[in-house]
């Protein structure tokens, strides 16, 4: 069990969480502890006073006491008070020293105190050796009382003279005195451990801060606000914001260096494509593929300027996308009248460049759009860290042997063959740059196909 805690502790992925709970299993179980420790020694320091005090009271006794013809003499009132009076707490008698073999047998007492005149004897008292000491506990009148026994030895005549003086005190002061200090400890140790927590989550708070500055800086990164992290971090978290600055610099950088790349290469192929454009005696179909070619190298020109405007991993809303999207193909397939069927997460947001996922969702609805009958459904749902769009249509559907196909690069399947063939392709690359996943199957509801894209971002 104990095994079992522990590992899912260790588990546990998040450095606020792991230091909280290391406090407060430190705290729920170090205190107590030192509490128990100090009670413990509480109680032992004042046994040992009990203790002591019975010993100078047996000293005071044994000074007074004197043996004349094999009889203990001792004065009927005594300095300590106690011993004077009847039921006081503190009683003294004394009786012959008794061998192990007859420990068990009553033995009448030498003498005892006033204290304890209306009150009987216990029995099996212990009798130690000549010189030794016994401290234990008893039973006396239903309470519970403290024993001191002390064995000394008297010379009568040449005689030894061996007797046991029994010192009993009542224990009532002393479990009064022991439950108010326990009382008093684990209240101020409660009030500690909850003071103690207190600061201890303010501490970590403070401690973890850095890190949840550097959180919402990312943050702001990815949401196009800032370009770099401009905080001032601990030495520890330093050179991780270093690099990460030098990371997004490189990648801004490259963005850029992608963009006049191919804007670069776009203008080289215009003034050809101009020149042939211009020569009279090429054939109808070869001039209309020179304008499809024309159209998209303006469009790779345009999305090149797009990406280049845009920041680090957007947010982009994705119904409004979709909504763009739809507006322009209703009115480039006006004459199929097609119904458009919306199921949109209007929190839904796509970590990356908005013109990748124009193209991406452009591509889909085009050939969906072509292959439909009536109706083209969109869904998009998001569940934790998942965004998933669902582009479903009514068309002829796509069969299995074929979904493999129509991704690569110039494969069509006989329901798209009013596509370009490149345009999935372009889809499958842009969906897997951003780790995503795109599945083809057949829309169970439309009975046509349903193109399925599985995103799943870090925030």
């Amino acid at each position: 069990m104990i095994k079992l805690i522990t590992a899912r502790f260790w588990q546990v992925n998040s450095l606020k969480v792991r230091l909280l709970l290391s406090t407060l299993i430190m705290t729920v179980v170090m205190l107590p502890i030192i509490g128990i420790t100090l009670s413990n020694a509480f109680e032992q320091q004042l046994n040992l006073s009990i203790k002591n005090e019975l010993k100078a009271y047996s000293y005071s006794i044994f000074t007074v006491a004197e043996v004349e013809d094999s009889q203990l003499v001792i004065p009927e009132l005594l300095l300590e008070n106690q011993f004077n009076i009847s039921q006081s707490g503190l009683y003294a008698f004394v009786t012959p020293l008794r061998k192990a073999e007859v420990l068990a047998q009553p033995t009448d007492p030498l003498w005892q105190s006033a204290s304890l005149l209306t009150m009987e004897l216990p029995n099996n008292l212990p009798s130690p050796e000549v010189g030794q000491t016994s401290f234990s506990k008893i039973n006396l009148a239903g309470t519970s009382h403290l024993l001191y026994s002390f064995s000394v030895s008297f010379s009568d005549n040449g005689q030894a003279f061996e007797i046991t003086l029994h010192l009993i005190k009542d224990q009532q002061a002393f479990l009064a005195a022991l439950n108010d200090f326990k009382q008093k400890l684990w209240t101020w140790l409660l009030l500690l451990m909850a003071v103690f927590i207190v600061v201890q989550m303010v501490w970590l708070l403070w401690t973890l801060k850095p890190l949840t500055i550097l959180k919402h800086e990312i943050e702001k990164i990815e949401k196009g606000h800032k370009k770099n992290l401009e905080e001032i971090y601990p030495v520890e978290l330093h050179q991780v914001t270093q690099q990460l600055n030098t990371l997004l610099i490189t990648e801004e950088n490259q963005r850029k260096r992608y963009r006049n790349a191919l804007a670069d290469l776009a203008h080289s192929l215009k003034n050809p494509l101009a020149v042939l454009q211009s020569n009279t005696s090429i054939s109808t179909g070869t001039s209309e593929q020179l304008q499809r070619i024309n159209k998209i190298i303006e469009h790779q020109l345009k999305r090149a300027q797009s990406a280049g405007e845009s920041s680090w991993y957007l947010g982009v809303k994705v119904n409004q996308v979709v909504e763009k999207l739809i507006a322009t193909l209703a009115k480039i397939y006006q004459d199929k009248n097609l119904s458009f069927i919306l199921d949109l997460d209007s929190n839904a947001v796509f970590k990356g460049d908005e013109a990748d996922l124009m193209e991406i969702l452009g591509n889909i609805l085009d050939n969906a759009c072509k292959a439909a009958s009536n109706k083209v459904a969109i869904t998009v749902v998001v569940v934790g860290k998942k965004l998933t769009i669902e582009i479903a249509d009514d068309g002829q559907g796509v069969e299995a042997a074929q979904q493999a196909l129509i991704l690569s690069r110039g494969g069509r399947a006989d329901t798209y063959q009013a596509g370009h063939g490149i345009g999935l392709a372009i889809v499958n690359d842009l969906v897997t740059s951003y780790q995503g996943q795109l599945f083809i199957g057949n829309s169970s509801s439309l009975s046509g196909a349903v193109f399925t894209l599985v995103f799943e971002f870090s925030n």
